[in-house]
């Protein structure tokens, strides 16, 4: 920062730099740490056909689906089961089973409470995720 001194000239107006730069360079340090901070999305779990080759029985199949038709009706992989017994047949499922997943498919008609039902029997039996199925993603299979 200068001064002139006497000379042929009026005063001198210079905008100074160093504020706006010092602003600039706090932004920038401010977005770079919240960028990686941005939600990223939902984790969506997808029922996987058996291999190739094999045919899956009943008991050896790994997609555990939970039914629920419009009359209120449960079944688990095509069995039938009604409310009180669904925990205790989905510990007996996973007793022996590393992965605990199972998928929850609803009718199209059906009321979102029996879905949660499911969903809370499905977690009081300590299954650690539930899936959600819809007739699309069936149709893919």
């Amino acid at each position: 920062m200068g001064m002139s001194v006497g000379g042929t000239g009026g005063p001198k107006s210079d905008i100074n730099m160093t504020p706006m730069i010092d602003v600039l360079l706090v932004l920038i340090i401010i977005f770079m740490v919240i960028t990686p901070l941005t939600p990223k999305g939902l984790e969506a779990l997808v029922p996987q056909p058996p291999p190739p080759g094999q045919k899956a029985t009943l008991s050896d199949q790994r997609t555990v689906v939970i039914t629920i038709d419009s009359n209120h009706k449960f079944m688990i992989n095509g069995e039938d089961s009604d409310e009180a017994h669904l925990g205790p047949r989905l510990t007996e499922i996973f007793k022996t089973r590393a992965e605990r997943v199972v998928f929850v498919k609803g009718a199209t008609d059906l009321d979102f409470l029996w879905v949660a039902k499911a969903i809370d029997i499905a977690h009081g039996a300590g299954i650690d995720k539930v899936g959600l199925m819809t007739d699309k993603t069936e149709a893919g299979n």
